[in-house]
């Protein structure tokens, strides 16, 4: 009612954006992706005038392009509208999670969050033992000479992991200039902070990766007021959408996820 009298000021408000899950691109159910949260994160810089923006992350990371997208329009917008943004770690920020939790101008974890993991990596299967112990022949034609490159059925070659690794190396270098160029003098000097490693609560926030031990609304309220109104935002899903997507989730999918979360012990 006292937003409808002209003479009360109403109290501040601020967006939240929750992240939550693997970073994919498609339509992976709970994933995490810029076409599925490019209107969320519209909607919470541009409805009802927020004075602030916070991130809500917990996710063990993924695609990093897909990470890219979703910080570079967190920003482009945070810049458009003139909005401070800040990110909230939950259980975990790893890897592309870490990459999103850089989109804030200050990071804040919880006293057991993990962060961290600012490396690149391209894991598979290899099956050509198996098929030969079987008699199984693995016939591939193509028109070029690179096309069954890592082709998991044949032997690893020495020529296709240096071909790899120049694919992964120059992802790693963008990884690391987005946290340099976030974080900058807040990083610990004298530290190799992109070897792929993670910290956790107080000395992620001494290698700089954080800025404090901190939970979402006692944060909110010391930074606005204790009046401040916290806004959620998530993607909207009807009933049948997160039904049919926990009956007809793909299996292989829930394990990969599984497996990234487990990764880091959760």
């Amino acid at each position: 009612m006292r937003r409808f009298i002209p003479f009360l000021k109403p109290p501040p408000l601020v967006a939240v954006i929750r992240l939550q899950g693997m970073i994919a691109a498609g339509g992976r159910a709970g994933g995490l992706n810029d076409a599925t949260l490019a209107p969320v994160i519209e909607r919470a810089f541009r409805r009802g005038r927020p004075r602030a923006v916070a991130l809500v992350i917990n996710s063990p990371g993924g695609s990093p392009v897909q990470s890219s997208l979703i910080a570079a329009r967190v920003r482009r917008l945070a810049a458009e509208k003139k909005l401070p943004v800040h990110a909230f770690v939950e259980d975990l920020a790893a890897s592309g999670g870490y990459w999103l939790a850089t989109a804030g101008d200050d990071i804040w974890i919880d006293a057991s969050s993990v962060v961290g993991s600012i490396g690149v990596i391209s894991a598979g299967f290899g099956f050509a033992d198996l098929l030969a112990r079987h008699g199984i022949e693995r016939r591939v034609h193509t028109a070029g000479t690179s096309k069954s490159f890592l082709d998991p059925f044949r032997p690893e070659k020495p020529e296709d992991v240096e071909r790899l690794r120049a694919i992964l190396e120059p992802v790693h270098e963008g990884f690391k200039a987005q946290v340099r160029d976030r974080r900058g003098a807040r990083l610990a000097e004298g530290r190799d902070l992109f070897a792929g490693d993670v910290w956790v609560g107080a000395e992620a926030v001494r290698m700089g990766l954080a800025d404090g031990v901190g939970h979402l609304v006692p944060k909110l309220k010391q930074l606005y007021g204790e009046k401040v109104r916290i806004v959620p935002y998530g993607v909207r899903r009807s009933l049948w959408q997160r039904l049919s997507g926990r009956l007809l989730a793909d299996a292989m999918v829930q394990i990969e996820e599984r497996a990234l979360w487990a990764r880091y012990g959760l």
